[in-house]
């Protein structure tokens, strides 16, 4: 999958909404389709796919959106890690007694055929250390103004471009207001990092720059993945 593809945050969110009761089956799976093209997981088409996990325990969906260096949201074991870290992306199906990782590739097909294929990992325990959407919305803002000011004492934007800064997709019904902020930003400042090119700097420009840059990589991936668990979290917590 290219790094940006939203594939993995739109089947978490659409996934918890159905799940949750916001919306139906038909509708999680036709978002999740809307951005990849027909959807497989192994061979069995997403919807009946969904349908039997949740006749199995199926609770919720959670995010990973790892880059080499810093495996966020993942559990091991190391064969789904190096999977998804490949990816830069991929959701965990947790159920009564297990959890099930999917990752993400491109599914082509003949001549014209473009869907996307989820292989399935044995997956560990959820993450506990990941933060809330108040956390990430407060990380988020502090490196975005290191950022900003690093970027702007540097004499404008770097070419370097974080490898895995996906799109976050957007939010399903059921999540909180400010989870479809957090996200909605995290979006925006991921499609910034994205497009950024170096202009003509020095080499410590460009170092001071890059360490910048890498932060704010790291803060939008933790503030995707808090939104899109947010629907977890206590009320008064958000």
């Amino acid at each position: 999958m290219r790094p940006e593809s939203p594939i993995c945050p739109v089947l978490v969110a659409w996934g918890n909404a159905w799940l949750s009761g916001h919306i139906g089956l038909d509708e999680a799976a036709d978002h999740v389709e809307e951005v990849g093209g027909p959807a497989v997981v192994g061979e069995v088409p997403l919807r009946k796919y969904l349908a039997n996990l949740r006749s199995g325990g199926l609770s919720g969906f959670r995010l990973a959106l790892p880059a080499p260096g810093d495996p966020l949201g993942l559990s091991g074991p190391p064969g789904f890690n190096s999977a998804a870290v490949d990816a830069g992306q991929a959701a965990i199906a947790v159920l009564d007694d297990t959890r099930l990782g999917l990752v993400p590739s491109l599914d082509l097909r003949g001549s014209s055929y473009v869907g996307v294929k989820l292989d399935v990992h044995e997956a560990g325990p959820v993450r506990q250390d990941l933060p809330s959407v108040a956390e990430a919305e407060r990380e988020l803002s502090e490196a975005m103004r290191d950022a900003t000011q690093a970027l702007a004492a540097a004499g404008g934007p770097a070419r370097e471009r974080p490898s895995h800064v996906p799109d976050g997709g957007e939010l399903a019904p059921g999540y909180p207001a400010r989870a479809h902020r957090v996200s909605a930003l995290a979006t925006r400042l991921g499609a910034v990092l994205r497009l950024a090119e170096e202009r003509g700097l020095t080499s410590g420009e460009i170092a001071s720059r890059g360490a910048a840059v890498r932060e704010l990589d790291r803060a939008v991936r933790r503030a995707i993945v808090a939104a899109h668990h947010a629907i977890f979290e206590p009320v008064r917590n958000l």
